[in-house]
């Protein structure tokens, strides 16, 4: 079940953003989808046609336009990641958002596999 609320997810979770990368720091925008996020490492091309990167700052979505950049907030951390999808999926019922190994890094997520998360869009 997807939750709809109008802050960002930093906003939601009463932390400010933290990133080290100037770029990241642009203020989400639209509605916060809530749900559970997995990752993934595999793979030659995207669905975009890009070749893969498991280090890359990227995500799978069954629907947003390739380039969306999506602002995604996990819940039990709190700590955030700006990503662009390039990809589709993911293909397991339940699941809102695949990223990237190196996005799900940065969220804290790689050992627990899913996670629950809050996206929004930065840009598209």
């Amino acid at each position: 079940m997807l939750a709809v609320a109008k802050a960002t997810p930093a906003e939601a979770s009463g932390k400010s953003q933290e990133t080290d990368k100037p770029e990241q720091r642009q203020k989400a925008s639209g509605p916060v989808k809530c749900g559970n996020a997995s990752w993934y490492a595999y793979g030659s091309h995207t669905a975009s046609g890009e070749r893969f990167s498991s280090n890359a700052l990227t995500a799978a979505h069954r629907s947003m336009p390739f380039g969306t950049r999506l602002e995604v907030t996990n819940m039990k951390t709190n700590r955030t990641v700006v990503v662009r999808v390039n990809d589709r999926g993911p293909f397991v019922r339940g699941r809102l958002i695949d990223l990237s190994k190196g996005a799900a890094r940065q969220i804290g997520m790689l050992s627990s596999g899913v996670a629950p998360i809050c996206i929004a869009v930065v840009s598209n």
